[in-house]
């Protein structure tokens, strides 16, 4: 299960075993797995200005999730045919050795403050700005990136489209050749006309009378699909406006069409670009060539990943750590207001089992009831507001709680 629970209650001279206790409790009914949630002595500074804070953590607690997810969902839709591997590559960087990539569970489940990032002799104000500032960052760099993927990856979708489309709009850069139309007269030209399968024998028979100036026995079928087909026909260029008003009347459709191998070529080349442009986002192929000796040299190719896979990857561990913190901040904040001062809590980290979330439930309101009888007992009136506790009615309980839920993408 992707969903954790992140808690906190105060540790004092009756309740010194508090983590003991509710992991003895939890852990010997298969309730949920515990971790202690390291938080280090963080500046408190007043508490008007802790439930000031609360209220902007809470906001800025949706908006780094957002961009969690966000990165998650662009580095998977980036992968494609491989995204049920982007789970793989989604890794926080950091822990107990910052050379260390963790998956996003075990940086969770072992979490420890970054005193580089996020130094402790700061205020919490100050550490909340510079989280501020980074993601929003991040944010405006990725909006910046996607641009550029997104219109990389619509134009070649609009080709690739083209390529396969019907008869009527299809594009025909891999149909027709040369030998198809009649070039460089003075006088003649040839067109292409889609005919309904319904309508071929009616082609066959009037196409010559639909203007006194087309070629006898001209038209040839050059490609068919399961509606109908492309014929060509060659006439003189000043009967063309009259053919195509008698042949939309007999219900054939003629294509705005004339052959050029330049347009022919570029069109092919475009798609090739787009396509190798979109690829090199996701992954990039070096060739190199080794020599073992005089007469003897062979090619090795080797793959490495793509610059905008390579900074989603790097950006949303970033974020990843930096909502993590935020998490850290929040439970930090909302024990000082719940149990006062001096700082004295204990923050716990439980990942519940699917089956056994009431009972869980259940087991920390009787654990921890004595720290507020109302909550424990879920008579909190709904429309009640508590001062300076930015969560919601419906996840207030005696004790301080968070959910993370690190399932980040949308499909399955």
């Amino acid at each position: 299960m992707t969903e954790f629970w992140l808690i906190s209650a105060p540790v004092d001279k009756c309740n010194q075993q508090i983590w003991e206790r509710m992991s003895t409790v939890t852990e010997k009914a298969s309730l949920s797995n515990n971790f202690q949630f390291s938080i280090p002595d963080l500046k408190v500074g007043t508490l008007d200005s802790l439930v000031g804070l609360s209220d902007e953590l809470g906001k800025l607690d949706t908006f780094v999730e957002g961009i969690v997810k966000k990165l998650a969902q662009y580095t998977a839709d980036v992968m494609e045919d491989t995204k049920d591997k982007a789970q793989e590559n989604l890794l926080a960087n950091g822990g107990r050795r910052l050379k260390q990539k963790f998956d996003l569970q075990r940086y969770l489940t072992y979490f420890q403050w970054d005193m580089a990032k996020y130094p402790i002799k700061q205020s919490l104000h100050n550490i909340t700005e510079v989280i501020t500032k980074q993601i929003s960052q991040i944010d405006a760099d990725l909006k910046s990136r996607s641009v550029t993927y997104n219109n990389i990856k619509g134009n070649l979708q609009n080709l690739e489209r083209k390529a396969v489309g019907s008869l009527l709009t299809r594009t025909l850069a891999d149909i027709v050749n040369k030998d198809d139309f009649v070039l460089d007269s003075e006088y003649l030209t040839t067109l292409l006309a889609f005919v309904p399968k319904s309508n071929y024998n009616n082609w066959q028979r009037t196409y010559e009378s639909l203007s006194v100036m087309v070629v006898p026995r001209s038209t040839k079928m050059i490609i068919e699909d399961a509606e109908g087909a492309l014929f060509t026909v060659t006439l003189f260029k000043k009967a063309v406006d009259e053919f195509k008003v008698k042949a939309r009347e007999n219900k054939f459709i003629v294509r705005e069409f004339y052959y050029s191998e330049e347009k022919l070529d570029a069109e092919k080349e475009e798609l090739t670009r787009l396509s190798a442009d979109k690829k090199q986002q996701y992954v990039s192929t070096i060739f190199l060539q080794i020599n073992q000796c005089v007469c003897l040299s062979f090619n090795s190719r080797f793959y490495f990943q793509g610059p905008l896979l390579r900074w989603l990857k790097v950006n949303f561990s970033e974020a990843y750590i930096a909502w993590i913190h935020i998490k850290a901040l929040r439970v930090f904040v909302e024990s000082v207001l719940r149990y006062g001062l001096p700082v004295n809590f204990q923050a716990m980290l439980l990942q519940p089992s699917k089956r056994t979330i009431k009972r869980l439930r259940d087991v920390l309101n009787a654990l921890f009831k004595h720290l507020d009888e109302v909550a424990a007992a879920s008579t909190v009136d709904a429309n009640m507001d508590i001062p300076g506790l930015n969560v919601s009615q419906q996840d207030y309980y005696a004790y301080v709680y968070f959910k993370i839920d690190i399932n980040l993408f949308d499909f399955k």
